[in-house]
């Protein structure tokens, strides 16, 4: 609906440069979700978005939201899309189908690989949070198994924002893995509450998402006033986690 109100529907690119371009001095990365795209037929105008952050914005790492999860040959061809044809810096992976699947994604030392555990979405609770034989939740369970696996240097760990309990169980485990925590904004995550319980002891350890909150919530007739709004969304998102940071990390 943005793209089209603003005259941006066949030109994805321009739309993603101008946000990119207003929200930069507030943004720990970028995540564009693939299906986006791929469903317009756009995976052109994702790897000019990419591009365009990798010449503007170097120091700004890059994650593609894929949720890939398949094994063998495919899965291997998955990390080379991810990490070779769009290069991020990582990518969300899916790991229901097994370790097996993870190992492509991994064998690329330098990317980051984002493994979904404890999902925002209200459907979560279907699986992720079955009670196997010893006591854990399956959720629980997934997190020890891919650390042992593949060690926290490229782990990173995807835990909503609307599951505070599961999140500060989990940082009680897993002490100083880097928690991708979606849900802020449009899906009512506590922020306040991601950040008290979601550090790690040296205040670091969470990458927030915020995008709806930041771009739905902003409206304008021109498209120049609503990139105003976009910037000053994005700045007073920034400026609470900061202030809730210097709040809880002593």
């Amino acid at each position: 609906m943005l793209l089209s109100k603003y005259g941006f529907s066949d030109d994805i690119f321009t739309y993603n440069k101008s946000i990119i371009d207003a929200t930069h001095h507030y943004a720990t990365a970028f995540k564009p979700q693939f299906a986006h795209y791929a469903a317009v037929a756009k995976e052109d105008q994702l790897n000019e978005t990419i591009e365009y952050i990798r010449s503007q914005y170097s120091s700004i790492p890059v994650i593609l939201d894929s949720k890939r999860g398949d094994i063998g040959s495919t899965a291997s061809k998955y990390a080379k899309e991810s990490y070779e044809r769009f290069n991020v810096d990582a990518v969300t992976l899916n790991p229901y189908m097994g370790l097996d699947t993870l190992i492509p994604y991994y064998d690329y030392k330098d990317r980051g690989c984002i493994i979904l555990v404890k999902t925002s979405n209200p459907g979560s609770k279907d699986f992720q949070d079955l009670v196997l034989a010893s006591g854990e939740k399956l959720y629980q369970f997934i997190a020890k198994a891919v650390l042992t696996s593949f060690g926290e240097e490229q782990t990173l760990f995807v835990v909503g924002a609307t599951c505070s309990d599961e999140l500060a169980g989990l940082r009680e485990v897993h002490k100083q893995t880097t928690f991708l925590v979606p849900g802020l904004g449009a899906q009512g995550g506590d922020l306040d509450g991601v950040i008290k319980s979601g550090m790690t002891s040296n205040g670091e350890g969470l990458l927030l998402n915020v995008s709806r909150g930041i771009t739905n919530s902003a409206s304008a007739e021109d498209f120049a006033t609503y990139l105003k709004q976009v910037e000053i969304n994005a700045k007073i998102w920034y400026e609470s986690m900061k202030n809730l940071r210097e709040k809880y990390y002593e």
